[in-house]
C-alpha cells in the first residue's frame, strides 16, 4: 500500500498546474471538480512528503551511527529510535489515507430522530439528544434547518427531521445510527427510581438527483390539513403532503411549511434520500454477511450507546468505549465519542485490507 507514493505528488502537481491556467481558473465548471480534487489530495501528499523527508533523516542518522564514536554514537541512536517511531506513524496514516473513501463522507445529511419505548420520558430523550447534535453541529459551524418537528404534550420530541449542511457531515455523524438508551430519574418519578427508555437515530446521507431513480407512478401523493400538537390546526388549506413510495413501502410525511408545494418539495428530499439509505444498507449487508464492521452496521435497530445519568455516565457498546462527563456531552462535546469511532473503523477497515492481501 506505501509502494508508489510519488504518484500521488505527480498527481497534485498536476492540478496546480491545471488550476494555474487562467482559462480554467475563471470557469467554475472546469475549476470547481478540479479544486475538489485538490482538496482531498493535499494531506495525503503532505504526509508523503514528511514520509520521505523522515526516511532520508533516517538514513543520514545510520550513516552517522555507523561513522560516530562515545557520545556522538549514542546521540545519533537516540535519534534513530525517534526517526523509526514517527517512520511507522506516518506509514499507519498514509495507509490510512489511502483506505477507499465513502464517497457518501463529504455530504450533507439528514438527521432523523424518533422517541421510542419509555413514553414522555422517551420523548424528552429526544429532545435531549436533538439538542445535542444542534449544539455539535452549530460548533462545527454547520448550518442546520429543521424540516419537521412533532412536539410531545410532556415538552419533548415525538420525531424531528433536520438537515444539516456542511462539509462532511455525514462521513462525521454516520456512526450516531442506532438506538439511544437513557437510564434516569425522571422529573415525574415520585420514588426516586431509575427508568429505562429510548430513542432512535438516522442518518442518511443527503441524495443526488442522479443517486435515485424515482418514478411518479409509484407514488402515492396525498394532501390534507396540517394540525399541532393538541390537534390545533396550524393552517386552514391542505397544505400537509404525505408520499408514499409504493414499491419500498416508505412514507413520508411534511407539514410544518405553510404552503403544499414548499411541504412537498422537503418530502421529495426526506424520501429521495431514505431510498439511497435503503439502497446503501442492502449493498452493506452483502458485505457483512462475510465480514461484519467492529463498529457497527449503522442498522437503526442496533443499540449502540446508553446514556447513565445517576454516574454521568456515557458507554459505547460497539467500542466498549465509557466517558464519564455526560453532562458534558449533552452540551454537543461527542468529538471524544466519533473520533474513536473514526479510529476504529479505519484499524477495522484496515485489518480486512490485509487480511484480503494476505
Amino acid at each position: 500500500m506505501i509502494k508508489n507514493l510519488d504518484s500521488f505528488i505527480h498527481k497534485l502537481e498536476s492540478l496546480q498546474a491545471k488550476l494555474a491556467d487562467p482559462s480554467v481558473a475563471m470557469d467554475p465548471s472546469a475549476s470547481m471538480p478540479l479544486l475538489k480534487q485538490l482538496k482531498e489530495l493535499t494531506p495525503l501528499v503532505v504526509n508523503i512528503r514528511e514520509y520521505h523527508r523522515t526516511l532520508r533523516q533516517f538514513d543520514e542518522a545510520k550513516q552517522l551511527l555507523s561513522d560516530a564514536d562515545g557520545e556522538m554514537r549514542d546521540l545519533a541512536q537516540a535519534e534513530l529510535e525517534e526517526l523509526s517511531e514517527k517512520i511507522d506513524k506516518l506509514e499507519d496514516g498514509i495507509k490510512g489515507q489511502l483506505l477507499p473513501k465513502d464517497p457518501a463522507d463529504s455530504r450533507s445529511a439528514f438527521l432523523e430522530i424518533r422517541a421510542g419505548t419509555g413514553g414522555d420520558e422517551a420523548a424528552l430523550f429526544a429532545g435531549d439528544l436533538y439538542r445535542m447534535y444542534s449544539r455539535f453541529a452549530d460548533s462545527r459551524r454547520w448550518k442546520t434547518e429543521v424540516a419537521s418537528m412533532h412536539e410531545s404534550e410532556g415538552g419533548g420530541i415525538k420525531e424531528v427531521i433536520v438537515e444539516i449542511h456542511g462539509d462532511e457531515v455525514f462521513g462525521t455523524l454516520k456512526w450516531e445510527s442506532g438506538v439511544h438508551r437513557v437510564q434516569r430519574v425522571p422529573v415525574t418519578e415520585s420514588q426516586g427510581r431509575v427508568h429505562t427508555s429510548a430513542a432512535s437515530v438516522a442518518v442518511l446521507p443527503e441524495a443526488e438527483e442522479t443517486d435515485v431513480d424515482i418514478k411518479q407512478d409509484d407514488l402515492k401523493i396525498q394532501v390534507y390539513r396540517s394540525s399541532g400538537a393538541g390537534g390545533q390546526h396550524v393552517n386552514t388549506t391542505d397544505s400537509a403532503v404525505r408520499i408514499t413510495h409504493i414499491p419500498s413501502g416508505i412514507v413520508v410525511t411534511m407539514q410544518d411549511e405553510r404552503s403544499q408545494i414548499k411541504n412537498r418539495a422537503k418530502a421529495m428530499k426526506v424520501l429521495t434520500s431514505r431510498l439511497l439509505a435503503k439502497q446503501r444498507e442492502e449493498e452493506s449487508a452483502k458485505v457483512a454477511a462475510e465480514r461484519r464492521s467492529q463498529v457497527g452496521t449503522g442498522d437503526r435497530s442496533e443499540k449502540i450507546r446508553t446514556y447513565n445519568y445517576s454516574q454521568n455516565r456515557v458507554t459505547d457498546h460497539r467500542i466498549n468505549l465509557t466517558l464519564y462527563k455526560l453532562d458534558r456531552i449533552m452540551e454537543g462535546e461527542i468529538d471524544e465519542i466519533i473520533e474513536a469511532l473514526r479510529l476504529a473503523d479505519r484499524a477495522e477497515k484496515m485489518k480486512n485490507s490485509i487480511g484480503a492481501t494476505a
